[in-house]
């Protein structure tokens, strides 16, 4: 057995394919941490305002602005690693929505990524 890239597992991936998802599964690992992160930061933010009545100052509003920002650059990187990892449209859907849900992009990120590892051999 040669070990060019163009060596197929059982998986059927090369070892191009593998290098390609390795890297969109890292990328997704840390768009999923760092937009959990952001969202368990406007959660609290909002719990405070609106439930706890504490005035927030004026630059906390840019808390939901960079979780925006945070899950849009989620959502490529679940478009890239789904891509590449040829997930049905409902896996592609469901991770999406995880980004949503406090503490839900970490689960998401954790079960994508025993499940891409798992798939392929990585």
């Amino acid at each position: 057995m040669t070990t060019d890239d163009t060596t197929t597992y059982p998986t059927g991936a090369t070892e191009e394919r593998k290098a390609r998802v390795r890297t969109a599964l890292k990328f997704f690992s840390v768009a999923a941490w760092v937009t959990g992160v952001w969202l368990l930061i406007l959660t609290i933010r909002m719990i405070l305002e609106y439930l706890v009545g504490i005035h927030m100052p004026d630059w906390t509003r840019i808390i939901g602005q960079l979780h925006g920002l945070f899950y849009m650059i989620y959502l490529v990187s679940v478009l890239n690693l789904g891509t590449k990892a040829r997930w049905s449209p409902v896996v592609w859907l469901t991770t999406a929505l995880y980004g949503t849900i406090p503490f839900m992009s970490f689960v998401a990120e954790h079960k994508r990524r025993r499940e891409v590892t798992r798939a392929f051999d990585l």
